[in-house]
C-alpha cells in the first residue's frame, strides 16, 4: 500500500471504522483512541497491506483492539437475561431508534459485534469471520441466536410502536 492509498484508506474507512467502535463501546473517547490506534498499526504495516484488503485489515484491527480495550478495562458483560423492559411513550420520533440501540444493548459484545458487522457494515460471513477470528459457521451461528433474541426482545407488547 503506497502512502497515497493510506490516506485515500483513511479518507474512506475513518468514519465507518469510528461508528463501529462507538456503537459497541459508547464512549467517544475511548472510539477514537481505538481508531486512532488502528489507522496507526495499518501505516505501520503499510507495506505488507494490499490496498484491495485495507479495508478488512483495518476493521480486523480495530475490533480486536476493542476487544482488548474491553478485557483491559474489564467492562465485558454478558447481558443473558432479557427481563427488563422498556416503555414506549407516543409522540417521540426517536422511539424506534431507541427501541433498538437499547436492543442491541442487550446482546452479548461478541453478539453485537457480529449483527453491526454484517448489518450495519454489510460484511460477507467470510469477511466477518477474518475481522473477528471465528469460523464461517460460527459466524453464522452468533448471527443466528443474535437475531433471534432482537426478534424476542422487539416482538414484546411493550416495545411495539
Amino acid at each position: 500500500m503506497t502512502e497515497r492509498e493510506y490516506n485515500q484508506c483513511v479518507t474512506d474507512y475513518a468514519d465507518a471504522v469510528y461508528r463501529f467502535i462507538l456503537k459497541n463501546l459508547r464512549q467517544e473517547e475511548d472510539a477514537r483512541d481505538i481508531v486512532q490506534t488502528s489507522f496507526e498499526k495499518l501505516w505501520k504495516h503499510h507495506l505488507q497491506v494490499e490496498s484491495a484488503t485495507a479495508k478488512s485489515y483495518l476493521f480486523s484491527i480495530a475490533y480486536h483492539q476493542m476487544i482488548d480495550h474491553l478485557r483491559k478495562s474489564k467492562r465485558m458483560q454478558l447481558r443473558a437475561d432479557f427481563e427488563e423492559t422498556v416503555r414506549v411513550q407516543p409522540g417521540k420520533a426517536d422511539n424506534l431508534k431507541s427501541i433498538l440501540n437499547h436492543a442491541l444493548d442487550r446482546l452479548p459484545e461478541i453478539q453485537r459485534s457480529l449483527v453491526m458487522l454484517k448489518d450495519y457494515e454489510g460484511y460477507s460471513y467470510e469477511e466477518i469471520g477474518q475481522i473477528t477470528g471465528l469460523s464461517g459457521s460460527q459466524v453464522k451461528v452468533y448471527l443466528h441466536r443474535a437475531r433471534l433474541q432482537l426478534k424476542q426482545y422487539l416482538v414484546k407488547p411493550e416495545n411495539l410502536i
